[in-house]
């Protein structure tokens, strides 16, 4: 009977054991780190994620984290070339690109990557004058990288990105500033304004210019067509009497008009020309055209006595 519980308690301490010793070998590396293993303190291999075998009470695994890491570096007051206080602070975004270096090189690569910062940060800022400090953001970040990348090397580490948050100068050097920022936005407001009322003005000139022109053309067009109309209109007219006077000429001469119906035209022409307030009739000396009207004139007036004379004795008969 003790023989029995002596094996029983055997095999419980020998399950023990067995389990003790599965956990002692069996390690899990999960997806975002990697492991380092040692042998009786000395380094063998880098083990990636997954399920790690280790020989019991001779190897360790030391696990690293992989993923990219932020570091705050602390606000630290920098004094400028020119003697002016900034305060500065920074981020930093670094990655390991070598477990070994990054576990074995340093002991705490953060505290070193943000008291490394802190220094190139003095360095850099050193070298400038303030107002260039506040304009030369981007160049900063650069340089801030480059030295961080070249010293963080033997560390196995990468420096991604390097961002400076904030650059503060003094609060009296802030006013004066903010004082010529104003005064500057003052000028250039009252430059813009100026600006705008000199092309205002000229571009108001030059609309009354054009305005100007196009009325000018307009009348000078306008009288040309009324010239051109009224010339086109006296010489139709012209034609037309031309015409008329011709056609007129043409039909006298082809009627063979006698002295008595050229006496008797005479006469109406005489009776429109007294037909007004003259009192005198100034008959022009012609030639012997007129004078051989006359003399039809006068042929005709002794026909018509005759004939009236004639009608009288007819009637008294």
């Amino acid at each position: 009977m003790a023989f029995l519980q002596l094996f029983e308690l055997f095999i419980l301490i020998s399950i023990i054991g067995l389990i003790f010793l599965l956990v002692k070998c069996i390690r899990i590396v999960r997806p975002f780190e990697r492991g380092l293993i040692e042998r009786f303190g000395k380094y063998q291999r880098t083990v990636d994620p997954g399920i790690v075998l280790l020989l019991p009470f001779t190897e360790t695994l030391k696990k690293l984290d992989m993923r990219e890491k932020v570091i705050d570096v602390p606000a630290q007051e920098v004094i400028t070339k020119d003697n002016a206080g900034v305060l500065v602070d920074a981020l930093i975004y670094l990655e390991i690109c070598d477990p070994r270096l990054a576990f074995y090189n340093v002991q705490n690569y953060e505290v070193a990557t943000t008291k490394l910062a802190q220094t190139s940060l003095r360095n850099i800022i050193g070298g400038m004058e303030l107002d260039q400090t506040l304009i030369s953001r981007e160049e900063m970040n650069r340089t801030l990288k480059l030295a961080l990348d070249s010293a963080t090397d033997k560390w196995g580490l990468n420096v991604t990105r390097v961002e400076l948050q904030k650059i503060e100068p003094p609060k009296d050097i802030t006013e004066a500033m903010s004082k010529q920022m104003k005064a500057e936005r003052t000028r250039r407001a009252a430059i813009l304004e100026a600006e705008g009322f000199k092309q205002a003005a000229i571009l108001k000139a030059e609309g009354e210019k054009q305005a100007a022109i196009l009325q000018a053309d307009g009348k000078s067009s306008a009288i040309q067509k009324i010239a051109d109309a009224e010339k086109y209109r006296e010489t139709i007219t012209a034609e037309g009497k031309a015409n008329a006077i011709q056609k007129v000429y043409d039909a006298i001469h082809k009627g063979v008009p006698t002295n008595d119906l050229i006496a008797i035209k005479y006469l109406e022409t005489l009776e429109k020309i007294a037909d007004g307030k003259a009192t005198k009739i100034f008959l022009p000396v012609e030639t012997s055209g007129i004078l051989g009207s006359l003399g039809a004139i006068k042929e005709l007036f002794s026909e018509t006595k005759e004939l009236k004379k004639e009608i009288r004795k007819t009637k008294t008969e």
